[in-house]
């Protein structure tokens, strides 16, 4: 590992976050593990998805990725320099249950034990997601997200992992992004397993979600002393201009994005307008009676992934993304694919996302206020930008650097507001494999160089540990 110092003031920040705020950095197993024929793992979608010709880009692997499996004590130390108090990290399904069922398999579970052991040495707070896309092969061939089967199977892993772990992880997420294992993965084809087949997309998005719901309520009977939440990917959505057209094309977007996810999980039903628009995709009666009630089971927080805000228009022929799949894929946005998404005069990121911190403003505040009240945590957000290694062998992100501080400092105000916001995960602690983009864009704090798997903190990461040994935020300005 590779560190170099700013300089900067060290002096009272502007903005001090409250005691017992979460400081955190996340990644999840796929991207970041390797090591996908050690120790009894199974294939997972996705390990079959990267050998298919024009799925990723460069035809990328994650085979090695940045081999944490095995330089996992080095990567805690680098989490420990930088002052984490916590970190998010996503367990590998087929790494942990071969094929998706029976009992957990004691190698893969024992990587697990000893990189929590070894975060809680470091005096950092483990927090668990059971599922970041990586479903085992066998549950896929036998009909994967679209049967109704592959959520009790779920269920089952989440429970036995629970009961594994459960005395030293306090804080546990069941199924992240639930959104874009459903319709990138079986209406765009995307993302792993590569479907395009809208009707079977719905179908996963509700089994995705009974998932959850059935995993909280097994894990909830265990009787451990765990906190259990979901996650979901929100964005702000705005429209392109004031006709009716573009309005209700945020009513589409917003409810098939936000308002199917945060109305099931915290109000217990799908919006009526979401599902009319959905049921002229497909029939419907995949949603059982009971199972709402599964899906609402009561949790202890929300974790909120927000990168971006969409603008929309409904007008004929604006379907221009400005988020582009880097290979041909097509739309996700199921029953509305003739939407458009438009620039809408912002900054945009390596990925074409547009910089808007306000708009995380927005989904705190509308959480707050339409919601039942629950603890909030932001469990991901950051940038990616084609960083390079300078001369004096630094990293100078600075766009990164602002990118997180400005969102931090919409998180405070959204605390000083009266959001129940707890904590902040920066996604992602190193650059990583990046799903369809392969090893093209780079999200990390932490810069990987691949052929070497030398690791240098970004100017980005040093400006962060600075930040949270202060608790706070000093003005970029003034520095």
């Amino acid at each position: 590992m590779t560190t170099h110092d700013t300089k900067t003031k060290v002096d009272t920040p502007d903005v001090t976050f409250p005691t017992g705020f979460v400081w955190g950095a996340a990644t999840s197993a796929y991207q970041i593990e390797g090591a996908v024929a050690e120790d009894g793992r199974s294939v997972s979608i996705w390990d079959t998805f990267v050998r298919q010709p024009g799925r990723v880009l460069d035809g990328d692997d994650a085979d090695v990725a940045i081999d944490h499996y095995h330089r996992y004590r080095d990567d805690v130390r680098i989490m420990s320099e930088l002052g984490l108090t916590a970190y998010r990290f996503s367990m590998s399904w087929p790494r942990l249950q071969v094929d998706g069922k029976g009992p957990l398999n004691p190698r893969g579970l024992d990587f697990y034990k000893r990189l929590v052991d070894e975060l809680l040495a470091a005096g950092i707070d483990p927090w668990v997601t059971l599922y970041h896309w990586d479903l085992p092969q066998a549950l896929e061939d036998a009909g994967g997200w679209p049967s109704r089967d592959t959520s009790k199977r779920f269920a089952d892993y989440a429970t036995a992992v629970h009961a594994a772990l459960g005395d030293r992880v306090r804080n546990w997420s069941t199924v992240n992004e639930p959104w874009c294992a459903a319709f990138l993965g079986y209406a765009s084809g995307e993302h792993a397993p590569g479907r395009r087949e809208p009707a079977a997309s719905i179908e996963a998005a509700h089994h995705l979600l009974l998932a959850h719901g059935l995993a909280v309520e097994g894990m909830r009977a265990q009787g451990l002393q765990t906190r259990i939440g979901g996650s979901v990917n929100l964005y702000a959505v705005s429209p392109a201009t004031s006709s009716e057209a573009d309005h209700d094309a945020v009513r589409r977007i917003d409810g098939l994005q936000n308002r199917f996810f945060l109305d099931s999980l915290l109000l217990g039903h799908y919006p009526e307008d979401v599902l009319s628009d959905l049921s002229k995709v497909g029939d419907l009666g995949f949603i059982k009676d009971g199972d709402m009630e599964t899906i609402a089971a009561p949790i202890d927080m929300l974790l909120i992934n927000y990168y971006s805000r969409f603008t929309v228009s409904g007008a004929p022929g604006g379907a221009v993304s400005a988020a582009a799949a880097p290979t041909d894929a097509g739309s996700p946005w199921v029953g509305s694919e003739s939407i458009g998404f438009v620039n809408g005069g912002r900054p945009v990121t390596a990925m074409g996302w547009e910089v808007d911190d306000t708009g995380l403003h927005e989904v705190l505040l509308r959480l707050a206020a339409e919601y039942p009240a629950i603890p909030l945590v932001i469990s991901e957000n950051g940038a990616a930008y084609d960083d390079e290694v300078t001369p004096d062998g630094a990293v100078h992100d600075t766009e990164r650097l602002a990118y997180i501080d400005a969102h931090l400092r919409t998180c405070h105000s959204a605390i000083e507001a009266g959001v129940p916001l707890e904590g902040y995960f920066a996604w992602s602690l190193m650059d990583n494999f990046e799903w369809a983009w392969g090893y093209g864009k780079r999200f990390g704090l932490v810069y990987v160089d691949y052929p070497t798997q030398e690791r240098i903190l970004k100017d980005s990461a040093l400006w962060y540990a600075e930040s949270i040994r202060l608790g706070g935020l000093r003005n970029l300005s003034a520095q």
